[in-house]
């Protein structure tokens, strides 16, 4: 028996120094645990402003559960814009105040998406000061009805399915000054991208709508995280 303490020893030590070296946990057995997207980064405190249809009191898109701290955002299809005049789709989203033009931003949260959610955008990277001719956002991330729910990249590269009615992580972290992105579904790496270049940029969350019927998305433990 003491030889055996003896080998388990030696392989906790050899997985502590393992982890020291290369950044990932290793256990007794030489499984590796997945390093937490957020690991070397800084949770920052954030603010907001809301948009919704204009002509809507805020109560009537928007709800939180201080309890849950859950946001629930929700908009029609034959909502008007956030402003008069806008030709915009209609949207009900919080607008960060975390302007930024370089370094490391992470956008992070629990995400629910009721089934019927169809043609919504639910999380962007909007790029508020561009080069005249440059697309307007570095990334956005669309729900559609398909195999219970898909989450995808523009309409693109698919992010997860199965997303309706069940709660998961997504996180976003940009880095700004290289010019990608990268994106986590339940702190899974699923999906680098380029950025569309140099601009002035912020996140959103919340419904920006293309589709018909009624668009919803609540979200819970939502965190900034800066490295």
């Amino acid at each position: 028996m003491p030889a055996l303490r003896m080998r388990v020893r030696v392989g906790v030590a050899v997985g502590a120094l393992m982890a020291a070296l290369t950044g990932t946990a290793t256990t007794a057995h030489g499984a590796e645990a997945a390093a937490d997207p957020t690991d070397g980064w800084t949770q920052k405190s954030y603010t907001y402003s809301m948009q919704k249809p204009y002509n809507l009191d805020l109560s009537e898109r928007y709800s939180y559960n201080s309890g849950t701290k859950t946001h629930t955002m929700w908009v029609n299809s034959t909502d008007e814009p956030f402003e008069e005049g806008s030709s915009t789709n209609p949207r009900t989203e919080m607008r960060w105040k975390n302007d930024y033009t370089s370094g490391k931003q992470m956008w992070d949260a629990d995400v629910y998406i009721p089934s019927g959610t169809n043609g919504a955008d639910i999380m962007q990277i909007l790029r508020t000061k561009r080069p005249s001719g440059t697309p307007a956002t570095d990334i956005m991330f669309r729900a559609s009805s398909a195999n219970g729910g898909t989450l995808k990249r523009y309409t693109n590269e698919t992010i997860k399915t199965g997303i309706y009615n069940t709660w998961w992580n997504l996180k976003v972290a940009h880095d700004a000054s290289a010019g990608t992105i990268q994106v986590y579904a339940d702190d899974k790496l699923v999906l680098t991208a380029d950025d569309r270049g140099p601009a002035t940029r912020y996140f959103k969350n919340g419904v920006y709508h293309h589709g018909s019927g009624r668009a919803e998305a609540r979200f819970r433990n939502v965190q900034y995280w800066v490295k």
